[in-house]
Order: structure tokens, then C-alpha cells, then sequence
């Protein structure tokens, strides 16, 4: 019998079949219905946008407690929206998309009005209920938002104002902002001052133009061209109020289109900084320490390309990893272009598809539970059959 190791399993989701939760559990399933003796531990990962919550949630368990509000989705419609408490009360995570998330609309929702009055109201109300359990460190997860509306509701609900030439409050949405004369700060809640504040975001888009927020991530929130050309504008009126209002230069800081252009309010009215989603997520969920005494590492990701190498969670799990030469495997949907790169990097010792017959991408997702667990057999076979090999 082969000597038991320590495999750490710490995957992305695969993106519209399973979170990173359930990604985890079925590569689990699938090692250990083969090597049942080895310890097998869990870290499911992600890098701040949708199913963050979830999986910080699943690898912390008892150290993280769900807290819930009412507020309301990007639309205005009254929701239950989860945030989580850490660090014995200390910290707090909080995902943007659990409130103000493209996946609370519909496919018919998504259509160029919305998207010109989807609004981050919901995320400022999160906030300012980790503001009231009294803690000291707040991380916001960016991504999957239905806005672009530059942050502006989350930040109406957290004191600030927004006023056309009549001195009247705007209405929710970034199309709103094209009547933007005049932001008062002033009854911004001081408690943020009081905070340390992080945006996990891997966005570098500035706030405006051809690569900002509207043009770039407004289509997929249901924006035409025509709805575009407008946010973008509004965005560019938003960006010279900030600095008015506060003397900041925010529009072409890089990642200042995240989410909308909301990492652009964080930046121009809080002290908030901003750092790469796959180092946060590895520091709440303790990675490091998880690596020190691993064997193997199992990572995952839906689509392994040429993107993953550009700080994907997969990369960021598998360059945690390099300095303790700790052999790492990364499991995918399939291969993009530029997958054959992979085979070159050193931080990764195999990367494997699960695919185990011809399919078409629909019958793939569909049966991405049992193409892991498998695929993870197969694997725990062949690290088994190396270390009865490697025996004197």
C-alpha cells in the first residue's frame, strides 16, 4: 500500500455549470473513492466577483457567519442579500453581485433601459450593515454586477449626494448621471474613515472611453450601442464631478471601470485600496498555510487558455505554490487557445481536461459533477501507480 498524502483541492468555479464549491466537493468525491486514506483538504477559491461568498463561507465554516439584509436587487426590488462576518467580528466580506449581481436578473431584463437604471444601492445597504456590527476591516468583492452606474447608490446609501442643477437628488442608475452637476460628500458615514478598506478586483479598465466601464462590460448587462455611448458620457461627467468634489484623479486610475466604474466611487470618497481578487481570496482562506503541508495540490478552472496565465485563479493557486515545489495539478473543462503555453510554465506540473468522451459544450456543463469526480479518480490512480514505482 502506497505511502497517505495530504491533498489540497483549491479550484475556481467552472463558470455557468458549478461554483467553486461544488467543483471542490466533487474532486474530493472522486480522490477519495480511490485513495480513501489520504487527507484530503479543502480550500475552494475564487477571485472576488460572484461565489466568493460561497466559497470563503465553505473552506472557513464555523470562522465565518453568514449575516443577512433586506435590501434591494439592481432594479430596486426588495431581496434578501448575505454578507459574511469574520475574524471573531473583526473583519467583514462583502460580494457586490449577492445584492447588486447580474444573476438576480433575468436574460429579458437585460435590456438597454435597465442597464441605464441598474443600481448599486443594495451593496452600499450590505456595507453599511458590517458598519454596524462594528468591524474594522471590509473586503468588497467585485464582479458580476448588473450596474454602471460608477458606484453612486452604494454610496447614496452610505451618506453621499448626487444633484442635478435643481439642487434635486438624481435617480438611481448610471444614466442619471448625465444630469450630475453637483456631489456633497459631507454626510458620507464617517465610519468609513475608521475602517481599512479593500476591493478585490482584477479589472484594470479606467472608468471611461473605449476600454471602460460602459463599452467594455455594459453589452453584457444588456446595454446597445446606442446605451453605451450615453453611460459612457454619464461616466465622464461622473469622473470630472469626483474630482471637483474631492480633487482626485480617478477616471484612468487602472481597474477604476470595475463593476461598473463602482471601484471609481471607492476610490475618489474612501481610503480604499485596491488589490488582485485571487491574492485576497488566498489570504481570508488561509492558503498559504494549507500549502505548507500539502503533498498535492489539485486546482481547477472551467476553460484552460491563454488567459489563465494573466493572474486567473488557477495561475494564482499554482504561483502560491511554486516555492515550496509543491507538485500541482490543474483539472479544466477543456483547452483554449493558447492552452499549449501551459505545458511551458513551471508552476504547473500537469494540466488535465475531464472530458472523457466526444461532447458538444452544453451535455459538458450539464454533466461537470460526474466528468470531476472522475476525472479525479483517474488521477489518484496514476499518483498511486508513480508512488508504488518510486518504492526501493
Amino acid at each position: 500500500m502506497s505511502q497517505a498524502l495530504r491533498v489540497l483541492i483549491a479550484p475556481d468555479s467552472f463558470g455557468g455549470a458549478l461554483d467553486s464549491v461544488g467543483v471542490t466537493a466533487a474532486i474530493a468525491a472522486g480522490w477519495s473513492r480511490v485513495r480513501p486514506s489520504d487527507e484530503v483538504v479543502r480550500r475552494p477559491m475564487a477571485d472576488g466577483g460572484e461565489g466568493t461568498l460561497a466559497a470563503l463561507a465553505d473552506a472557513l465554516g464555523d470562522a465565518a457567519e453568514r449575516r443577512t439584509v433586506e435590501t434591494t436587487d439592481a432594479l430596486g426590488r426588495p431581496i434578501s442579500a448575505d454578507w459574511l462576518l469574520l475574524d471573531e467580528g473583526r473583519g467583514a466580506f462583502v460580494e457586490m453581485a449577492s445584492a447588486s449581481g447580474l444573476a438576480r436578473l433575468g436574460a429579458d431584463e437585460r435590456t438597454p433601459q435597465n442597464a441605464g437604471l441598474a443600481s448599486t444601492r443594495g451593496t452600499g445597504d450590505l456595507l453599511r450593515a458590517a458598519l454596524d456590527a462594528g468591524v474594522d476591516r471590509i473586503t468588497i468583492g467585485l464582479g458580476g454586477s448588473a450596474t454602471t452606474d460608477g458606484g453612486t447608490g452604494m454610496l447614496a446609501a452610505l451618506g453621499v449626494r448626487f444633484t442635478d442643477d435643481s439642487g434635486a437628488d438624481l435617480a438611481p442608475g448610471g444614466a442619471a448621471l448625465a444630469d450630475l452637476r453637483r456631489i456633497d460628500p459631507s454626510g458620507l458615514d464617517p465610519r468609513l474613515g475608521d475602517v481599512t478598506l479593500v476591493v478585490a478586483s482584477d479589472v484594470t479598465n479606467p472608468l471611461c472611453g473605449t476600454r471602460g466601464a460602459a463599452a467594455t462590460y455594459g453589452p453584457q448587462k444588456g446595454a446597445d450601442p446606442a446605451a453605451v455611448e450615453a453611460l459612457d458620457a454619464a461616466l465622464t461627467t461622473y469622473g470630472r464631478a469626483i474630482e471637483v468634489a474631492t480633487g482626485r484623479l480617478v477616471a484612468d486610475l487602472p481597474g477604476a471601470g470595475a463593476a461598473g466604474g463602482t471601484t471609481a466611487g471607492l476610490l475618489g470618497f474612501t481610503a480604499a485600496r485596491v488589490r488582485p481578487g485571487v491574492q485576497v481570496v488566498a489570504e481570508l482562506v488561509g492558503l498559504a498555510d494549507a500549502l505548507e503541508e500539502a503533498d498535492l495540490v489539485i486546482t481547477g478552472e472551467g476553460r484552460a487558455d491563454e488567459q489563465t496565465l494573466q493572474g486567473k485563479t488557477a495561475m494564482g493557486v499554482a504561483t502560491l505554490a511554486r516555492p515550496r515545489n509543491t507538485p500541482v495539478v490543474l483539472l479544466c473543462g477543456g483547452l483554449g487557445p493558447g492552452a499549449e503555453a501551459l505545458d511551458a510554465v513551471m508552476t504547473l506540473s500537469v494540466v488535465q481536461p475531464i472530458i472523457d468522451r466526444p461532447m458538444d459544450l452544453a451535455d459538458a456543463m450539464a454533466d461537470t459533477e460526474r466528468l470531476l469526480i472522475a476525472a479525479a479518480g483517474r488521477l489518484a490512480r496514476s499518483v498511486g501507480i508513480g508512488l508504488e514505482m518510486a518504492r526501493p
